[in-house]
């Protein structure tokens, strides 16, 4: 590859600490919530990942684009994080079956992204400060004005972000001859879920965002699931109320990530904001129902409120993050309704977390 003259950027955090790399190629200006991932592959489904809407992904691993990009390794239509910072970026890549370089792959979606970032030092600030707002900027001689541009940038706090990357219009995944129909609905969903259910004999129709109960119940499904996504949970009044509804009526739910949330919400479960939350391929999780250990892939800054659901006699702790305890799955007592907090369709290596789609599969059969 030929040596490029590459521009100066900065990451200038909300608190006005600054972090000098060199940006990728395409100049400009990214805000977003920084925050970081410490899986060491799948950066390609990290950054199509429509839960990272919003968000400045930092890289922990040293070495980014080396394995190039793939069309059908995208968890979405495209680049979903707000910009990327990493430590080493590969121009070129090794793998003969890759579609395009990760240089390219940002350039089709116009998205920032910068380089020779201290990654180690920018990480550790952020582990002690936590999750905060920031920038990425070429406009390195622009500091008061990008302050003054960042200072106006919400708060992931009370933001409602599943209406920015859920689907306009309902849309069908699999075989309609399929055993099982699931009414799945969309508040930021991975491809990858949708192909796990497919290849367990279900006929999946994705419904909006802001969907009510009657639109998914006229597909007649057999069980319902509600999905991953970006943002707070507490803005999603009407899949609160989706959630309650099919609850209330004892059909099969299962729900991950901000649909686990969600549902604890439908229960009078808060949730909270995390200092930084779980964003990588090696969480540890205990299933409290078999006593297994699991070796998951997550990625949430929300978690909910473990007190309030310990206290809850309508609800019973299932999965438990081995790193700080906190809540990782539930279920509903006496009802057909089980969540997760982390992505067992992520598969990062281990499978270990396979069995709940499976799990989800026998609650509509035993339905």
């Amino acid at each position: 590859m030929k040596y490029k003259q590459r521009k100066k950027a900065i990451i200038l955090l909300a608190d006005g600490t600054i972090f000098y790399g060199k940006s990728i190629g395409k100049e400009g200006t990214a805000f977003g919530e920084v925050c970081f991932n410490t899986g060491t592959t799948g950066y390609q489904e990290i950054f199509t990942d429509p839960s990272y809407f919003g968000q400045l992904m930092v890289t922990t691993n040293a070495h980014i684009g080396n394995y190039g990009t793939k069309a059908d390794e995208v968890e979405s239509d495209d680049i979903k994080i707000a910009g990327l910072i990493c430590k080493n970026f590969s121009f070129e890549y090794s793998r003969p079956a890759a579609d395009l370089s990760l240089e390219a792959f940002f350039e089709r979606y116009n998205t920032l992204a910068i380089s020779d970032v201290d990654t180690r030092a920018l990480v550790s600030y952020i582990r002690e400060k936590g999750a905060m707002n920031a920038v990425i900027s070429t406009e390195v001689d622009k500091i008061d004005d990008l302050k003054k541009q960042l200072a106006k940038v919400p708060s992931m706090e009370g933001l409602e972000l599943a209406s920015k990357v859920s689907t306009k219009e309902p849309y069908f995944v699999g075989d309609e001859n399929a055993t099982y129909k699931i009414a799945a609905l969309d508040i930021g969903i991975k491809k990858n879920i949708l192909r796990n259910l497919a290849k367990r004999d279900a006929y999946v129709k994705v419904f909006p965002y802001n969907s009510k109960f009657e639109d998914l119940e006229a597909f007649k499904p057999d069980g319902y699931f509600l999905s991953n996504g970006p943002g707070d949970p507490e803005p999603l009044i009407e899949a609160k109320e989706v959630a309650k509804e099919i609850i209330k009526r004892n059909k099969p739910l299962f729900g991950i990530c901000l649909g686990h949330q969600v549902i604890a919400l439908a229960n009078g479960i808060s949730t909270y904001k995390m200092h930084n939350g779980h964003r990588g391929i090696n969480h540890p999780v205990k299933n409290l129902l078999t006593g297994k250990g699991e070796i998951t892939s997550q990625n949430h800054g929300f978690a909910i409120n473990r007190e309030e659901t310990e206290a809850n006699p309508n609800v019973e702790i299932t999965h438990v993050h081995l790193n700080d305890n906190t809540v990782a799955g539930i279920k509903i007592k006496d009802k057909n309704c089980f969540s997760v907090q982390y992505h067992p369709e992520a598969s990062p290596g281990p499978h270990d977390s396979d069995y709940l789609f499976d799990q989800f599969i026998e609650n509509i059969k035993n339905n």
